[in-house]
């Protein structure tokens, strides 16, 4: 849960952003230990106060000695480049993305009646986010899903002054979560930033609106997608969802148009129509009284978008609006209603998702790739392909594009 900092309560991605800012650590390896033991010790004052009992602090630091390194690291890591917003997309809506998600749309059928009855969120909706923040669960595998939140949150707490404020009161939100008996110590675990579960849900978050819908007793976002999708569900409607309504039109403009509208608030969809906007898989628009706000995320060239008020409720789940846009867009396609009808601006041949595994693969076998053979381009990929074009002595633009592989498969 992969971002402007958001208000903790309001946010549940926010714990992904901490990526993107510029971080300071006061460590060194000589006094690490010591000082983290000391850390540890101390703040069991700041949680009793918080009203966490003895037996519940000890529980959770049980064993936790040293910072974590690894979420160190991954808090200094700074990317050194932006994806392209046509890389983010078709890292995220690929052909096996699809075909899992209906596949799970029918596994979890009475489960997301159920859910869409009882919170008013539609289940494609929920099946993106569900694979958005953990590739349908199967993140939650990796061992990168499944460290201790405790001691994430506590190195971060430790050794991050910027972020220390956030981390204390993620921790304490945890052990809040420990002490109610929805999870157990050993159990808490998460992202390095201390996301957890199908939905990645920070703890605070968790607190607000986790909902335990499978009738166990426990507000089960771990192990229980049934209560991870409702959990989102409900974080969604709170904030806001309108039941029975998009999220936003893919929309084609008349020749000349004003650009400089976009991202301009207070008009209407009606409004937007008598100005010759039209939906791109043509009708009308079902609400003209509606606002909506032109959305332009690759230029002029690109795909255009009029978002209307569920576009922002999901950015209350992370606010990009790269991840809002990609949520609906792969909803949209898990719900059968077709991709793209404008493509974006590539400027060269873009790769299906099996020819950027066969990407992936040649770089790997010639060293520039060690990650997984998945067909996502994410930043490992894009800087193999960076790495391997400043080697040969190409222009080096980071394009999963079929000329680079051409030349890749001619070695």
């Amino acid at each position: 849960m992969r971002p402007g900092m958001m208000a903790v309560l309001g946010k549940v991605a926010f714990a992904f952003l901490i990526v993107a800012a510029g971080l300071a650590f006061e460590i060194s390896p000589a006094s690490a230990d010591a000082g983290f033991q000391k850390w540890i010790r101390d703040f069991r004052s700041v949680a009793s106060k918080s009203g966490i009992s003895r037996r519940t602090y000890d529980a959770v630091f049980d064993g936790i000695t040293e910072p974590d390194p690894e979420v160190i690291e991954a808090a200094r890591y700074q990317p050194e480049f932006t994806n392209e917003v046509w890389d983010y997309v078709d890292s995220r809506v690929s052909e096996s993305i699809i075909r899992q998600g209906r596949a799970l749309k029918v596994q979890y059928k009475p489960w997301l009646d159920r859910i869409e009855r009882k919170f008013g969120v539609d289940r494609s909706i929920l099946l993106a986010i569900w694979s958005m923040e953990t590739s349908y669960g199967e993140a939650l595998e990796k061992e990168t899903g499944i460290r201790s939140v405790a001691r994430s949150l506590a190195t971060l707490a430790y050794a991050d002054r910027r972020r220390a404020k956030y981390a204390r009161s993620q921790l304490i939100a945890a052990m809040k979560i420990v002490q109610t008996g929805d999870v157990s110590a050993r159990g808490l675990t998460g992202s390095w930033a201390g996301a957890m579960g199908h939905t990645q849900f920070i703890p605070t978050s968790y607190l607000a609106w986790a909902v335990d819908i499978d009738g166990d007793g426990h507000r089960n976002v771990w192990t229980s997608p049934p209560d991870a999708l409702a959990s989102a569900a409900n974080l969604l409607r709170k904030n806001g969802w309108r039941t029975g309504e998009t999220w936003g039109y893919e929309v084609t403009l008349p020749p000349g148009f004003n650009t400089r509208l976009e991202g301009r608030d207070g008009i209407t969809l009606g409004k937007w129509t008598r100005m010759g906007v039209r939906r791109a898989h043509g009708g009308t628009f079902p609400r003209s009284h509606d606002m909506a706000v032109l959305k332009l995320p690759a230029g002029r060239n690109g795909p255009a978008f009029l978002m209307v008020r569920n576009f922002y409720v999901l950015k209350r789940y992370n606010n990009a609006d790269k991840y809002a846009l990609t949520v609906g867009l792969l909803a949209d396609e898990l719900a059968g209603y077709g991709g793209l009808v404008k493509d974006w601006p590539r400027g060269y041949e873009p790769l299906d998702e099996d020819g950027r595994m066969q990407m992936q693969r040649h770089l790997q076998q010639l060293g520039y790739y060690d990650g997984e053979i998945d067909g996502k381009f994410g930043p490992a990929s894009k800087k193999a392909v960076l790495d391997y074009q400043k080697a040969k002595g190409i222009t080096p633009d980071g394009f999963p594009s079929k000329t680079l592989l051409d030349r890749l498969q001619r070695g």
